[in-house]
Order: structure tokens, then C-alpha cells, then sequence
């Protein structure tokens, strides 16, 4: 099991390195002059030579990318163009709201997706049955801003019961606060991550059911829900796992355009800015946190498999 996770956390480490790479020669890339964007049109070509020499903008590529990498293993990932703030903090500010939306989203696509699969399973063929799958394709149908921009017009606008956006998320200091402003983006994220889990519960859970100590649990007499509950959804909760923990990963840093419809101060805006105003340091910062947040949500599932199923932790999975 050691050998499994060393070898995950080595592809993981060149897995960022190329992500590393790909962002970094990506950007550069791409039209556009930050320095322009920072000084305005108004800049002096004397102006801009002399702020790209002291930003590292004028040396070649590889020398700016090892600059970079030097300062990455100090745990350094530079400084704004635009504000001149460090890059790590203007990301920890912005970190708490992006990471509560995902925690959220995610709890609630876990509820409701596995309660969605478990009632599908269970009236496999029935009217409950089909009505799940019918909210599962049209969770899956609908992109989340429209069901952002949906749950904004009836509960803000129409109804006045929540807000469209509110003052920066802080569940420790002001909880109620915070959850009231978090409630209709995190139902436009969870609602479309739900649905995948719940054709992934049920797909998983038809599939176990059919499996021959299923059927002998239940000649034995064992109470249906305990069959479903205790012995079937264990051991089909692995498929599970994974749709939950890719889609977290996901949320990190797939929250861009939620956060901009709700005017929320997270992660995923701070990225859009620096797109906007072509801040290289930014985008590659948060790009490459994001992809090592990914990195390390996937190994922790794999960690979990290992305590669900006893054969991953013996190497014996495949057989």
C-alpha cells in the first residue's frame, strides 16, 4: 500500500510539473502587454522597457521560467503585476469563500445524489426510478450559471428571501451570515454535481444488487433496507467516491463564473481578473495551486478506497 501511494505522489509531482510548463508557456503565449495593461496607454515606450527589465519580463522564457520554479521550492509565488501585493496572499484572502462554496456544493450534491441513486436502485424499473432520472438528466442538462441565474430571480429578486451577494464569507466569525450568502450559489453548484452522483449511486447499486450475496442476504432473511444500506451501498460506494472527490476538485477551481454572478470575493474571480489584466504571477499561482489541490483531493480518495476496500490496500484490486 506504501508503494502504491509513493508511486501516486510521484505521478502527482510530474503531473505539476507539466502543468507548470504548459501554464507558464501558455500565458506567454497568448496577445497582449501587461505592462501596457498596468501603466495605460498613456506609457512611454521608455516607461515600459524600464518596468518589464525590473519585473524579469525582458530576459528569455526559460530564464524567467526558472526564476519561477526557484521561487515556487521557497515557497514564493511571486508578485502582482497590477497591485504589487504578494501573490500567496492576495490567494489565502480570497481562499476561505471559494473553499466554503466547494465544501458546501459538494456536501450537498453527496446528500442529495446518493439519497437520488439509493431511492432509484431500490425501485429499479418503477415510477420513482424513472422520476430520478429524469432530475438527474436535467441536472446534468442544466449549466450552473443558468440554475445560479434561476435560484438569483426567484428567491432575491422575486421573493426577497436571500440575497444576490453579501459581505465576504466568514462561517466561523458570522456563520448565519455567511450561509445566507453562500445558499443560492451553492445550490446552482451542487445541483448539476448531484445529478452525476446520483447516476453514478445508481448505476453502481443496480450492479451490486445483482451480485450473488445479495440474493443470499435476502434468502437468509436480512431486512431489505439493511441489505441496501449496510451490504450494497459499501461496497458500491468506491464508483461513488471517485465522481465526489473528482468533482471537488473541481469546485476549487471551477467556481469562476458562480463567483462572478454572485460578486463573490473568491478564488476563481481573482483569477478572472488576472486574466483580464494579463497578471501573469496571479494566474500561474492560482493555476498551479489548483492543479496541486486536485493532485492531493485524488490521493486522498485513494487513501479512502484503501479503508473501504481491504484488497486496494493489499494490492489485490484487480482480482
Amino acid at each position: 500500500m506504501a508503494a502504491y501511494f509513493l508511486g501516486r505522489a510521484g505521478r502527482g509531482v510530474i503531473a505539476l510539473f507539466v502543468v507548470s510548463i504548459v501554464a507558464f508557456l501558455l500565458l506567454h503565449a497568448t496577445p497582449g502587454d501587461p505592462i501596457i495593461t498596468m501603466l495605460g496607454p498613456d506609457a512611454t515606450p521608455q516607461m515600459a522597457r524600464d518596468m518589464r527589465h525590473r519585473l524579469g519580463l525582458d530576459l528569455p522564457l526559460s530564464s524567467q521560467y526558472l526564476a519561477w520554479i526557484r521561487q515556487l521550492l521557497r515557497g514564493d509565488l511571486g508578485v502582482s503585476i497590477r497591485t504589487g501585493q504578494p501573490v500567496l496572499t492576495l490567494i489565502v484572502g480570497r481562499l476561505p469563500t471559494t473553499a466554503s462554496l466547494a465544501v458546501l456544493a459538494t456536501l450537498v450534491s453527496l446528500l442529495l445524489g446518493v439519497g437520488l441513486g439509493i431511492v432509484a436502485a431500490a425501485n429499479r424499473g418503477r415510477l420513482w426510478d424513472q422520476a430520478a432520472t429524469v432530475a438527474a438528466v436535467l441536472g446534468i442538462s442544466l449549466p450552473n450559471f443558468f440554475v445560479g441565474l434561476l435560484l438569483m430571480i426567484l428567491f432575491s429578486v422575486l421573493l426577497r428571501w436571500l440575497p444576490i451577494s453579501g459581505p465576504p464569507v466568514d462561517l466561523l466569525r458570522a456563520p448565519a451570515e455567511s450561509l445566507r450568502t453562500l445558499l443560492l450559489p451553492t445550490l446552482a453548484l451542487g445541483a448539476s454535481y448531484a445529478a452525476l452522483v446520483a447516476r453514478m449511486t445508481r448505476s453502481s447499486l443496480v450492479e451490486v444488487l445483482s451480485a450473488e450475496y445479495i440474493r443470499t442476504a435476502y434468502a437468509k432473511g436480512v431486512h431489505p433496507s439493511r441489505v441496501l444500506l449496510r451490504h450494497a451501498l459499501r461496497n458500491a460506494s468506491i464508483p461513488v467516491l471517485t465522481t465526489v472527490a473528482i468533482n471537488f476538485a473541481y469546485l476549487l477551481g471551477g467556481t469562476i463564473i458562480i463567483e462572478q454572478i454572485f460578486a463573490l470575493p473568491g478564488v476563481g474571480r481573482l483569477l478572472l481578473q488576472g486574466v483580464e489584466q494579463r497578471d501573469y504571477p496571479i494566474i500561474q499561482g492560482i493555476v498551479l495551486l489548483m492543479s496541486a489541490a486536485f493532485v492531493c483531493v485524488n490521493m486522498l480518495a485513494d487513501f479512502l478506497f484503501g479503508v473501504i476496500d481491504p484488497r486496494i490496500r493489499l494490492g489485490k484490486a484487480g482480482e
